[in-house]
């Protein structure tokens, strides 16, 4: 067997995992990002200064934010919640660390300390919480596509072929959800009233880098026989030709509805979808081509999955439309966003309570489909890693305040307590310096440019699949190569961001 059908055989014909580990393993990105932030706070504590090198900033994101996820993936795997656990007890150490040395609020008890966080102000043009999500789903997205052909890559955690939930079919899902919580149509400034069809005109203009990434890549994958699976999207068909479809149909969707009612427009879709699904020969065809026997004769039965799954796709799209419109009405205190988050727990346990009653009465989650509960699930977990990183921003709200002149990069800036008698508490940005410092990070290195980030990730997992048999690979190699492979990524973003580059030409 050559070396192209062994690694298609190596990641195809899997059924994924079970729900609680993807679960549980969502709460290892917003744990990482809270132990950096309580590093910082705490190197701040002890030096009276903020971390100040630009190389140690690179080092302690790279250590701190994308190391454990690689590990996590790889030899870490079987006692993931044991290293979840370890993380959340060094984070409440960092915390009691910084609390009894902390000196502001010196003098005043738990209660009243807490009374008055609860009443601080935060920044409302800007909501770190969607930025992190989008990266990181980005970052994990890219150690998974590396990752995947190594052996040390848990198989379960890989594309499922016909029915289950793996990591990556959650990855590719959590991808669309981010892009929409910041469409046209959610950042439109309030009172702003285009044309009709402007956001349409728009969305016409901004896909078509998406459409010739897909075009290179087809050719690209083509000419070199680069290992496919075909069962992912099909022969000729890729994820950005889907996201360029979704991303035009929801915009001609929100030009003929009003964008308040997105929701419903995304459980008709779903609900629609899975009905023709259950009545029809279509989802047989999706699995078994129009012969019955997997054939791909014709553009349609080639492309099968990833024309028809582009449905599903849709209906997460404008579900996360309504999300994005639900974050971006104005909340100043925090006790505002907390009474958010416990309406996303319940809205989350709904879904929870659903995605149960359709695996139970109707079909089991299919990444292949896109079907009614694939889309349940990953709206469910996609809602729950944002509140997780909501929580974590908020407790670093909670800790600054604890600490005078305290900062973190890609967090939630806080102005004044809402109470006027008492002098505003604002972070300290007033040197030039210290705000230069701000934006040292690889969050927000990785925002800049996060098309660039993925196209880079995808082009040195092309080139060590073709320099490397990943498959043969032992333990320590692999993690060489993964850790060295991000490292490369991270630090090209940084070297990005230093030169203040943005390379988007649309």
């Amino acid at each position: 067997m050559s070396q192209k059908l062994l690694k298609e055989a190596f990641i195809s014909n899997l059924n994924g995992t079970t729900l609680t580990e993807i679960s549980v393993g969502l709460t290892l990105a917003p744990l990482c990002l809270l132990c950096r932030g309580l590093l910082l706070i705490l190197y701040h504590l002890h030096c009276g200064r903020p971390l100040s090198s630009k190389k140690y900033h690179l080092i302690l994101d790279f250590t701190v934010l994308v190391v454990p996820p690689v590990l996590s993936c790889t030899v870490l795997s079987p006692v993931l919640p044991f290293a979840i656990l370890s993380i959340t007890v060094f984070n409440a150490g960092l915390l009691s660390k910084i609390y009894s040395k902390r000196n502001h609020h010196a003098k005043n008890p738990l209660k009243q300390i807490v009374s008055d966080f609860f009443k601080t102000n935060l920044g409302t043009d800007y909501i770190p919480a969607i930025t992190v999500f989008r990266v990181y789903v980005n970052v994990l997205t890219a150690i998974s596509i590396l990752a995947v052909d190594f052996p040390q890559y848990p198989r379960r955690y890989a594309k499922t072929e016909t029915y289950g939930t793996g990591v990556m079919d959650f990855g590719v899902g959590s991808f669309v959800f981010g892009n929409a919580l910041v469409c046209p149509e959610v950042r439109q400034k309030p009172g702003a009233v285009p044309s009709k069809f402007f956001y349409l005109a728009r969305q016409m203009l901004a896909v078509w880098p998406l459409v010739f990434l897909g075009l290179g890549r087809l050719m690209s994958v083509k000419a070199m026989e680069y290992h496919e699976h075909l069962s992912e999207y099909g022969v000729h068909w890729n994820f950005f030709f889907t996201l360029a479809i979704v991303r035009m149909a929801a915009t001609l969707l929100l030009t003929l509805f009003p964008i308040n009612k997105s929701w419903i427009i995304a459980l008709a879709i779903a609900a629609f979808y899975e009905i023709i699904l259950d009545t029809t020969p279509l989802k047989r065809f999706v699995f078994y081509g129009s012969g019955g026997k997997g054939s791909r004769v014709g553009f349609l039965s080639a492309n099968r999955e990833g024309v028809f799954s582009t449905i599903g796709y849709l209906a997460i799209y404008m579900a996360s439309v309504q999300v994005g419109l639900y974050l971006s009405k104005k909340r100043t205190l925090v006790k505002a966003w907390i009474d958010m988050l416990c309406s996303f727990a319940l809205t989350i346990f709904v879904l929870f309570v659903f995605l149960h009653m359709t695996q139970t009465y109707l079909e089991a989650v299919s990444r292949r489909l896109a079907n009614l509960a694939f889309c349940i699930w990953v709206v469910a977990h996609c809602l729950t890693l944002l509140s997780w990183f909501l929580v974590a921003d908020l407790l670093l709200v909670f800790t600054k305040r604890l600490i005078n002149g305290s900062n973190v990069p890609c967090s939630w800036n806080f102005t004044q307590q809402a109470n006027t008698n008492k002098k505003p508490d604002s972070e300290p940005t007033n040197d030039k310096r210290e705000r230069s410092l701000l934006n040292v990070c690889m969050i927000s290195a990785v925002n800049k440019n996060q098309l660039l980030f993925f196209l880079l990730a995808n082009v040195i997992t092309g080139i060590v699949n073709m320099m490397i048999d990943t498959i043969h690979s032992k333990t320590l190699f692999a993690l060489f190569v993964l850790n060295l492979y991000m490292f490369t990524n991270c630090f090209i973003m940084y070297i990005l961001q230093a030169k203040n580059i943005i390379l988007k030409w649309w």
